[in-house]
């Protein structure tokens, strides 16, 4: 029967999406039942479905008619089911890439059920490899049902789709349509593989779903006590699906997706940042979570090893060296741009030695510090006392400065290596390097008030210097600590959501979104001073700024209550997870529950 194709659906609001992922590539799931972003074979390779930056390809499985969406996670896992009512019953698609990933072949798992009444759907398949620029050729409908074709190389095979129809296009077909009807209490597999390499014998759905069920409840850690623990528990099943087998872990699924509707700055974030994996493996280690702590020590150590004192702020997934920007001609998601590559491939960040060695002590404290974890904690140390003076991008990967959090962590890496070093001689030695390193900093940025400044020639306020306190940078009842706090949740926040500094003159919200990263940091923060309710109160207020399936992008817009930037964002799933867990135990004891109101 011949039927109107189903195109991609427009794009949706940040905070319907879902995320399906298998550490070694991800999709993006719409409401409408929409693929429309999904890089293949790898997180940074080109995307096969890009609909959602403007390209052509997407894999949509939809109902006919009028109904309305909602969703959920499976516990402990990145199987999602999009779940549809419509005008005869309720439709669901369980949507999972089979887990664990292999680097070379992805394979979509989406079983339709009826679950109240008829099921009326329709699938559309248009795979257009290289952003949409390669469409699909040579399809084949082969002798056992399944559809075969190829793309820029790479190799798909659809299964489950033997009645599909190929969708005309003006030399070729474009993709393939299907139209199913399933009776109330039926259901039906599609499985969709794509691959760089020969495909392998097809396996049979059904063993496919239960080897995915199975190596997602292997994975599941049993986590320390937290707050809210089904989000923090999901916090670290969302850090596991975005960590590949080489132990690297991706910022996010997704490139150009605008952090601020208004201002064009979005990046590509589908690369393995040093700074925030230091930070998922120290809120692994804080959650009792071990194996996303050994693939953070692993792929960190790596880079140590190899680069030395020119470790690069981040990297691919194996290792290598970012590509230069460069963009698409695409269209872009709405208030996008279409960037691929990143330009932090030419910074220097001397904060990421610090977070490494913080991440070094956080794995010697778990008993989980080998032998050349230790020789790359050396390196790093090494790092920061050659290259202390250089001015750096720091946090916010801003112009080259001599930037206060970047010495003020590398101080806190340092004192909890010293804590944890094997030779006498180290302890002595790194505990100087790290009193001379604040020494030099408080002669240079302390503000006139007695609070941190951002920089020398910059007096102004930043989240990131909440950091190193919670660290163990400097003592929660330093004055310094107390007035930096102080100050900045005075001039800085609002309503319980935090901005990173200020940019200008413009009331805050009209310059960024507020960052999630800084409201955890507060309440990490508030809870080290020993103010329980307050950090509380920031923890919840943070939780609470994602979309149903419990996604965070980088920044909130607080007027018109969107996500902004890419999805999801790893570092503020990693703040949230630590916060949880640390909000869990008892306050620091021995500090005021009294807050300095110092001006």
């Amino acid at each position: 029967m011949s039927m109107p194709p189903l195109d991609a659906p427009p794009p949706q609001t940040l905070r319907d999406y879902a995320l399906i992922a298998d550490g070694e590539r991800g999709a993006l799931i719409g409401g409408h039942g929409d693929i429309p972003w999904m890089c293949a074979p790898r997180w940074d390779s080109d995307a096969v479905f890009s609909s959602l930056i403007g390209g052509r390809g997407h894999y949509t499985i939809s109902p006919r008619g009028r109904f309305v969406w909602g969703g959920y996670y499976e516990e402990g896992s990145l199987i999602w089911r999009s779940r549809w009512v419509t005008q005869e019953g309720i439709v669901e698609c369980r949507e999972a890439l089979a887990f664990p990933g292999d680097p070379h072949r992805a394979v979509l798992l989406r079983r339709i059920i009826a679950v109240q009444g008829p099921a009326h759907v329709t699938a559309a398949l248009a795979p257009y490899a290289g952003f949409g620029a390669d469409p699909p050729r040579r399809i084949r409908h082969e002798e056992d049902g399944t559809w075969t074709g190829n793309s820029a190389g790479l190799r798909w095979r659809w299964r489950g789709a033997d009645r599909a129809c190929p969708r005309p296009g003006p030399s070729a077909p474009e993709g393939l349509d299907l139209r199913l009807d399933l009776r109330a209490g039926e259901q039906h597999d599609l499985v969709l593989e794509l691959s760089d390499a020969p495909l392998p014998s097809p396996e049979e759905p059904s063993a496919l779903w239960s080897a995915t069920e199975d190596a997602w409840k292997r994975e599941e850690p049993h986590l320390a006590p937290a707050l809210a623990p089904e989000d923090a528990r999901h916090a670290y099943t969302l850090l596991r699906g975005l960590t590949s087998r080489t132990g690297g872990m991706v910022g996010a699924a997704t490139t150009s997706l605008p952090e601020r509707a208004e201002e064009g700055r979005n990046y590509d974030y589908r690369y393995v940042w040093i700074r925030d994996q230091c930070l998922a493996g120290q809120a692994a280690a804080a959650a009792d979570g071990h194996p996303l702590l050994d693939a953070a020590v692993d792929f960190i150590s790596a880079r140590l090893l190899q680069d030395g004192p020119r470790m690069a702020p981040a990297y691919t997934l194996t290792g290598g060296r970012i590509p230069d920007q460069r963009t698409l001609g695409l269209p872009g998601y709405p208030g996008g741009f279409d960037r691929v590559g990143n330009w932090v491939n030419r910074q220097f960040q001397l904060d990421a030695f610090g977070e490494a060695l913080l991440l070094f002590a956080a794995a010697h404290r778990k008993g989980r510090l080998d032998r050349e974890g230790w020789r790359a904690a050396q390196i790093a140390v090494e790092a920061i006392r050659r290259r202390r003076h250089e001015p750096d991008a720091g946090v916010w990967e801003l112009r080259a400065r001599h930037w206060t959090h970047s010495r003020l962590i590398c101080v806190a890496g340092l004192r909890a290596l010293a804590t944890a070093a094997p030779a006498a001689e180290h302890v002595a030695t790194w505990s100087a390097l790290a009193d001379s390193l604040l020494a030099e900093t408080a002669a240079t940025s302390l503000h006139p008030s007695g609070r941190w400044q951002r920089a020398p020639d910059d007096p102004g306020l930043d989240a990131a210097l909440l950091l190193p306190p919670v660290r163990g940078g400097l003592p929660p009842d330093d004055p310094r600590v107390r007035r930096t706090l102080s100050a900045y949740t005075r001039e800085l926040t609002r309503d319980h959501y935090a901005y990173r500094f200020r940019h200008d003159e413009r009331p805050l919200a009209e310059a960024e979104g507020a960052f999630l990263l800084c409201g955890y940091a507060v309440a990490l923060a508030e809870h080290e001073q020993g103010h329980r309710e307050e950090a509380l109160r920031w923890f919840e207020r943070n939780r609470a700024a994602c979309g149903p399936p419990g996604l965070f992008t980088e920044e909130y817009d607080i007027g018109q209550r969107q996500l902004r930037g890419n999805l999801p964002q790893a570092f503020v799933h990693a703040l949230m997870l630590e916060t949880a867990t640390r909000l869990a135990a008892d306050p620091q004891p021995g500090f005021s529950s009294e807050r300095d109101t110092t001006p």
